[in-house]
């Protein structure tokens, strides 16, 4: 079993939950790194880690993707959690497949992918209402503001979910089956 893993996705599909899972069950460190590159936007603009920096929903996802895969495996070079087993589990949702081929794989890190693809924006949106809580940020958000949201988290499900057939890497699609894809997850990866 590799000493930390990466719990990936899109909003609302699972990763926190799977990721608090873990690290109860387990012992893993939860790491957010969404809090991380939270503190990049606000403190260190000059990386170009911008969620709001005017482009599409793909090409900011690429662009924030490409930008953390070499921090996630600098992170994890640190030697840091190495000497705790289990070491950390990363909860991240901008993180694609392809640069996690081409940045972390190799490094002691696993991953899995968790997508809400099979579903229509407005069912996507639905899912975020029925899951979102007061901790969350999108709790206060209009529900047209979520709902041009939900459009955006589709489509970058979508490309997640083909990125993970092409690289190889475990997805979980969550929009229908929630609690059951996240059993599923956890059967996987007691044998892996």
């Amino acid at each position: 079993m590799k000493n930390n893993l990466i719990i990936a996705g899109v909003p609302r599909a699972g990763k926190s939950t799977v990721s608090h899972l873990l690290s109860r069950r387990y012992g893993y460190q939860h790491v957010s790194m969404d809090s991380i590159i939270a503190g990049f936007e606000k403190c260190f603009p000059e990386t170009g880690v911008n969620t709001y920096q005017g482009l599409s929903s793909l090409d900011t996802l690429r662009v924030i993707s490409g930008k953390m895969a070499p921090f996630v495996r600098a992170m994890l070079e640190s030697g840091e959690y190495d000497e705790f087993a289990p070491g950390m589990v990363l909860d991240m949702y901008q993180l694609l497949p392809e640069d996690y081929d081409r940045y972390i794989r190799g490094a002691n890190c696993g991953i899995a992918y968790f997508i809400t693809s099979d579903v229509t924006p407005e069912e996507r949106f639905l899912i975020q209402k029925k899951y979102d809580t007061e901790k969350d940020y999108t709790f206060y958000k209009p529900d047209d503001e979520l709902r041009e949201g939900a459009k955006y988290i589709v489509e970058q499900s979508i490309l997640m979910k083909a990125q993970c057939e092409k690289y190889g890497l475990p997805c979980y699609e969550t929009a229908r089956e929630r609690e059951s894809a996240i059993r599923q997850f956890l059967r996987d990866f007691r044998f892996k």
